[in-house]
């Protein structure tokens, strides 16, 4: 992130990120010019050239986001879409994530119910992004905004392997997964503690 940014709102893109995004497109000089008739409209851009977009659910995507801020390397840009969860990643990470994720048994031990399924956009796919501008001037009814806007002309975006670590820990921390079997509810517990 920039230096000059104020901290606390990382929320509106900067004319450098919005050249960023719109550099996605085919035709970017008209993305911009559709920006900046309609500040508050979201466009769809394609994936795979400029980003990848991997998706999930709003409530693991937050916690993904607070384990790379939290505990590693910060995120890319992220935005808020429909109950979903974009976090931007690298060229490539879309087609590499599900592999990983597969050799990490995503999804298996009973962890279902927590471990969600990322949805991965990559080289022909497209997604709808939110408006540059937030706040008041973004229509409220498009149920999108940016969490941490793009900011510069090449920021940074995490790889699949730094995903796959959000989300282990994420998933870690929704359900603490136990190598015992679970107790028998209707056993005899003896404490042996003060055996000699």
């Amino acid at each position: 992130m920039s230096s000059t940014r104020n901290a606390s709102d990382i929320s509106g893109v900067t004319p450098d990120g919005a050249a960023w995004l719109a550099s996605a497109g085919t035709y970017p000089r008209s993305t911009l010019s559709h920006w900046r008739e309609r500040a508050g409209a979201p466009v769809v851009l394609p994936c795979g050239t400029v980003f990848d977009v991997v998706s999930a659910p709003a409530v693991f995507g937050r916690r993904m986001l607070d384990r790379m801020w939290d505990e590693g390397p910060g995120s890319g840009p992220v935005a808020e879409l429909r109950g979903r969860m974009l976090l931007f990643a690298a060229p490539g990470t879309a087609q590499r994530l599900p592999a990983l994720l597969e050799w990490e048994e995503w999804g298996a031990h009973g962890r279902a119910d927590a471990v969600p399924p990322l949805l991965c956009h990559g080289t022909g796919d497209a997604v709808t992004v939110p408006a540059p501008v937030g706040g008041a001037a973004a229509p409220a009814r498009s149920g999108s905004r940016w969490l941490v806007a793009p900011d510069t002309r090449h920021p940074w975006l995490p790889g699949p392997e730094v995903l796959l670590w959000a989300a282990v820990r994420a998933a870690r921390a929704a359900v603490r997964i136990s190598i015992f079997p679970p107790a028998d509810q209707g056993a005899n517990v003896y404490d042996v503690s003060r055996r000699r």
